[in-house]
Order: structure tokens, then C-alpha cells, then sequence
């Protein structure tokens, strides 16, 4: 006959097997495809949108689609990709803003010529009335030249 005696602060195998085994969190696709854009993981984009696994017309909780997001993170190559898999030029936000309104606001240049060399309307309103280039700060020559609203050096 046999005495087992167990630790009370032990835990028993199934307890331990509970602890060790990895954990899986399951986000859905839209989440995760707008985390890839915020952060520009390019590598990880294109795969979303080829697999149909995420609509590039979806507005997030944050009222922008993945385009407006690209803008935002500044990052050029993202937004082209999203462009290239037929993101549209005039998508608005939830208060009207396209791209280009998020470009010129936020001060990224290279952006702006880029969505008006694919034609990007200089003259949409936002639903506050405003255009693009009424939005862009007065510090930033480069977008204020790219408007024609300052005369060049």
C-alpha cells in the first residue's frame, strides 16, 4: 500500500499542461491587414488583398480605409502597392477626407505628386468645405509649390 502525499502549492499535470501550452489569439483578417498597412509591411499586404481576404473599400473603426492609413504612416511605397491592387484615388473617409486631403494635411509632399500624377482631384471638398491644398500647413514650401501657391526660388 502506497502513500502519496501532494504539495498543496504544486500543481497537478493537467494544470501544468494548461500553463505550457501556447496560446493562439485569432484576430480578424481586417485587423491584421491594417495593422501590415499602418506599418508598412509590404511583404504581408499584397497576400491580403490577392487571397480576397480583405475588401480595400472597408472603412475601420478608426474612419479611414486602408488607403487613408498608408497616407498617414507616410510611407510612399505602401500606398503605391495599395494603389496598384486598385485602392481608389478618391476614397473618402468618414468626414469626407480622400488621400489627398490626408497628404496635404499631414505634410507629406512626395505623396501628394504621386496621387495627382495618378490624377487626384485638386479641387474635392471634405464635408468641412475644403480642399486638399487648404489644408496644407504654410511651413511646408514644397507642398505649398506643388499647388502652385507659393512662387518658386
Amino acid at each position: 500500500h502506497e502513500t502519496i502525499f501532494q504539495n498543496p502549492n504544486s500543481t497537478s499535470p493537467a494544470e501544468e499542461s494548461l500553463k505550457s501550452a501556447p496560446r493562439n489569439v485569432h484576430f480578424p483578417n481586417d485587423v491584421v491587414f491594417q495593422d501590415c498597412v499602418r506599418h508598412g509591411e509590404l511583404e504581408r499586404i499584397g497576400p491580403f488583398i490577392r487571397g480576397r481576404r480583405v475588401s480595400l473599400d472597408t472603412i475601420y473603426h478608426s474612419g479611414m480605409a486602408a488607403i487613408h492609413e498608408a497616407v498617414l504612416s507616410g510611407n510612399l511605397d505602401c500606398v503605391m502597392l495599395l494603389m496598384k491592387h486598385g485602392a481608389d484615388l478618391h476614397h473618402r473617409d468618414e468626414e469626407g477626407w480622400t488621400p489627398l486631403h490626408m497628404a496635404c494635411s499631414d505634410g507629406f509632399p512626395e505623396i501628394a505628386r504621386y496621387l495627382l500624377s495618378l490624377g487626384a482631384d485638386r479641387e474635392i471638398l471634405n464635408e468641412s468645405g475644403e480642399k486638399p491644398a487648404d489644408l496644407i500647413d504654410a511651413a511646408n514650401k514644397e507642398l505649398l509649390e506643388l499647388f502652385g501657391l507659393v512662387a518658386g526660388d
